[in-house]
């Protein structure tokens, strides 16, 4: 691992929130874990899986797994910063929708977000 809980050797652990896909559940943005690798789903979604995983592992670090964008955020201080080159991929599928994943998104989403 470097510094700042990045890690960049470590894989994504899949193409959308791994805690959505266990329970049906769908996601607004997804957030990647720099630590572990662990992919969860940002603020705005129901249920906040990327939050949950650093307050149970502790990993501060999070990028953004969306297309075009490479953004850390720090948990622990509030802030962004830059970071090195992750593991591929760096994004979930382009054909993926956001919200995602396509089939599980309810027509009425945008009542459902924080």
């Amino acid at each position: 691992m470097t510094s700042a809980g990045i890690n960049p050797g470590a894989a994504p652990s899949g193409p959308g929130c791994a805690d959505c896909d266990q329970v049906g559940g769908w996601w607004v943005h997804l957030r990647r874990c720099a630590e572990c690798g662990h992919v969860g789903c940002c603020d705005s979604s129901p249920a906040q899986h990327a939050t949950a995983h650093f307050r149970a592992s502790g990993h501060p670090v999070v990028q953004s797994f969306e297309p075009g964008e490479d953004w850390f955020w720090n948990y622990t201080t509030g802030e962004g910063l830059d970071g090195p080159p992750l593991a591929a991929p760096t994004h979930h599928p382009v054909d993926q929708p956001a919200p995602g994943p396509a089939g599980r998104v309810p027509a009425d989403w945008r009542s459902k977000v924080h």
